[in-house]
């Protein structure tokens, strides 16, 4: 099976991701839907032939990570066809892979329905900036367009840390450094310290894992910079509780006073499937004015919904809200509002199912 022609012919279908994994026929995903590409059952020595395949394509990478640690993640481009972000993995005992389509262009803001609250977000000189949303909810691409516009509109230093790198960006007035994790830098935090040491204005960090990252991220944003960064939470409340949780007890109440001083905004957002076959996202949209820091520093951060609710003229909006309004608008159905809402039966009863 020629990996290349497979790939070429699965971008012309416009899919989002593809399957490799023994006992299927190849599959992926287009919408919300997974469907397979022909009734061929792909047997261990299919998977392995294609993987090695595209191995080759990733200018010959070693299989060393996948063959002793069981997984590995790069990104690679077949040229003049498209940049693919690929997830390869052991699962009983054979190869497998799932990999994601990464378009040559940069997104458009506007027709991903990114609000203008969220794009002004790149006018921010310093603190911490946090995308936050499930798996596959559109965060890589909101940060991309995030710092497409900072590259288009200020003379900048910029500097990201990716874990594969995905959308690649040309200088235009900013300078862009891309560093992917396990190739250009050992770590997210390795590469976070040195990042201080080479005058960046603007850094942006592919996840926030674990709490030395945390740690360095926060320190950052004090010291004057930009920080933009993502976790895998849906709603501003779960995202400030789920980063003072990294850390231990007797050092949550530090962190809190420090994210309280450092934290812009907080965007969540998760991707739906509209009524009309297409996708959409609903966002939730936090900025920290002084009701918001001072729940943060006072660990109420339960009450922070009720402050984003009530701020509309400060350009945040509730999860639920934003739900709301697209099921009103006739852009999704009841169903898949009440579904991603963060309070269902309130919801619920507030559309009047």
């Amino acid at each position: 099976m020629d990996a290349k022609a497979l790939l070429s012919e699965l971008v012309e279908k416009g899919v989002a991701d593809i399957f490799i994994i023994t006992g299927k026929p190849l599959s992926y995903k287009r919408g919300t839907s997974i469907e397979q590409l022909n009734d061929k059952i792909l047997l261990p020595p299919d998977t392995e032939q294609i993987i090695s395949q595209i191995y080759e394509m990733a200018e010959n990478r070693s299989m060393k990570n996948i063959r002793e640690h069981g997984d590995d993640d790069f990104s690679f481009a077949i040229k003049g066809v498209s940049r693919f972000r690929v997830n390869t993995y052991k699962q009983r005992g054979s190869l497998a892979a799932v990999i994601r389509v990464v378009a040559f262009e940069l997104p458009d803001p506007i027709r991903l329905h990114i609000p203008p609250s969220v794009l002004d977000l790149t006018d921010l000189r310093r603190g911490l900036v946090l995308i936050t949303g499930p798996a596959g909810s559109g965060k890589t691409t909101t940060l991309a367009c995030l710092i497409d516009r900072i590259n288009a509109r200020s003379n900048n230093h910029v500097i990201t840390l990716e874990n594969p790198i995905e959308f690649l960006h040309r200088h235009k007035r900013s300078l862009i450094s891309q560093r992917e994790i396990g190739i250009d830098t050992a770590s997210y935090a390795t590469a976070l310290r040195a990042a201080l040491r080479e005058s960046p204005d603007v850094i942006l960090i592919g996840e926030l894992r674990d709490p030395e990252t945390i740690s360095i991220a926060l320190t950052a944003a004090e010291t004057g910079h930009l920080v933009l960064s993502t976790l895998h939470t849906v709603g501003a409340v779960n995202t400030v509780d789920r980063l003072v949780d990294s850390f231990r007890a007797e050092q949550q109440a530090q962190v809190r006073m420090q994210l309280s001083m450092v934290l812009q905004s907080v965007v969540s957002q998760q991707l739906l499937p509209t009524t009309d076959g297409g996708m959409i996202p609903a966002f939730e949209i936090m900025h920290c004015n002084n009701a918001i820091r001072n729940l943060i520093r006072e660990g109420r951060t339960h009450q922070m919904s009720a402050v984003i609710n009530t701020s509309a003229s400060e350009g945040m909006i509730g999860m639920d809200s934003c739900l709301l309004g697209l099921y009103q608008s006739g852009r999704i159905g009841a169903q898949d509002m009440i579904t991603h809402a963060l309070a269902p039966e309130a919801l619920a009863k507030q559309a009047g199912l």
